[in-house]
């Protein structure tokens, strides 16, 4: 006999399941706000909104419209496609340890970019800048997958993913020990620390077709995710064209890390957190978690972009530099819970 109590958990479930999404929205609005008003000259939140809808010359108008709000939008452009490319890179693998900064999507990006900087080929103001950053993610993916196997343990694939991050990071140093002068070397640091200081309107057109071309793509296949957690086997069986999900899985990945790399460099772990700390929240239902996980990518970069602009320095602290702070302590925790649970299984 099934008593009230019994229900109980599960019309909670589904409540949180219906205010997740809205809760989700108003953090990511709040800190978008915030965002705007952080900065050498501080900014009260109504402040902030009075200068982004101005129409007038006034210097607070100026500095919300020209410098901050290009840096905000970027930050949950950015954050948003990070934690999506690590809810779909999870689900694809059926692990939730994956996530693109552990396979070398955003290093090789890097790469790519600073090659073609060095070489001449593009500036940091160019179309073909995402495009070679897209490419060189999608060549890092691409490997990833094919060195490693379908169905790869999780060393395997971390060991693949460190092969590739270190073949990726020692070319772009090699490109930074040849640079011809000083000032191309400092803009190769830029692609390895990662920040949104100094982007315009300029960079947020150039990245945001791609990530918002990388979300929808990712967005197509949340139902093959739900199914694919059967196996691969039963999710072939009910339809689902496991290959096509992975074509489809890696050029989302490419596209989005390898925007969001062309104009803020490599930003690590976002893609990790994100997805972790919403899963428990959706009750582990791949399909949907890419919605709250791509929310939560938006909320944690822009706190850590509002985080590195408060915390006392001389020169702003790169986000990159903060989010790898706080990623690895999570991730190495991540892998001790795994190890136990291995160890709990074996037992």
């Amino acid at each position: 006999m099934v008593t009230a109590a019994d229900t109980m958990p599960t019309v909670r479930a589904a409540r949180l399941d219906r205010l997740l999404v809205p809760v989700l929205l108003v953090l990511v609005a709040l800190l978008f706000v915030v965002s705007l008003g952080i900065g050498p000259v501080r900014l009260t939140p109504l402040a902030a909104a009075q200068g982004l809808f101005s129409v007038s010359s006034d210097p607070h108008a100026v500095i919300v419209r020209e410098i901050r709000l290009p840096r905000a939008i970027l930050a949950v452009a950015i954050g948003g496609i990070l934690g999506l490319s690590g809810a779909a890179m999870q689900g694809l693998l059926r692990n939730p340890l994956a996530a693109p900064s552990l396979f070398g999507a955003p290093q090789s990006a890097a790469f790519a970019a600073v090659v073609t900087i060095a070489l001449g080929w593009t500036d940091t103001l160019s179309w073909g800048l995402p495009v070679a950053a897209i490419a060189g993610a999608f060549a890092s993916v691409f490997l990833l997958l094919a060195v490693a196997g379908r169905n790869a343990s999780l060393l395997l694939l971390i060991l693949a993913g460190l092969a590739v991050s270190s073949l990726a990071g020692a070319g772009t140093a090699l490109a930074m020990n040849l640079a011809p002068n000083p000032f191309a070397a400092l803009e190769i640091a830029f692609w390895l620390l990662g920040s949104l200081e100094d982007r315009s309107m300029r960079h947020v057109m150039l990245a945001l077709p791609f990530i918002i071309a990388a979300a929808l793509l990712l967005f197509s296949q949340r139902g093959a995710f739900r199914v694919l957690s059967l196996g691969e086997e039963a999710a072939t069986s009910l339809g689902v064209h496991v290959d096509r999900l992975r074509l489809a899985v890696i050029l989302g990945v490419a596209f989005g890390v390898g925007a969001s790399v062309a104009v803020a460099g490599s930003i690590a772990f976002i893609g990790l957190v994100a997805p972790h700390l919403m899963r428990p929240l959706v009750r582990y239902d791949p399909a949907r978690l890419l919605l709250p996980s791509a929310l939560a990518g938006a909320a944690l970069l822009l706190t850590a972009d509002i985080a590195v602009r408060i915390i006392p320095a001389t020169t702003d602290i790169k986000v990159g530099v903060l989010t790898s702070i706080i990623g690895v302590p999570f991730f190495l925790a991540m892998i001790l819970r795994q190890r136990r649970t291995l160890a709990g299984g074996v037992v």
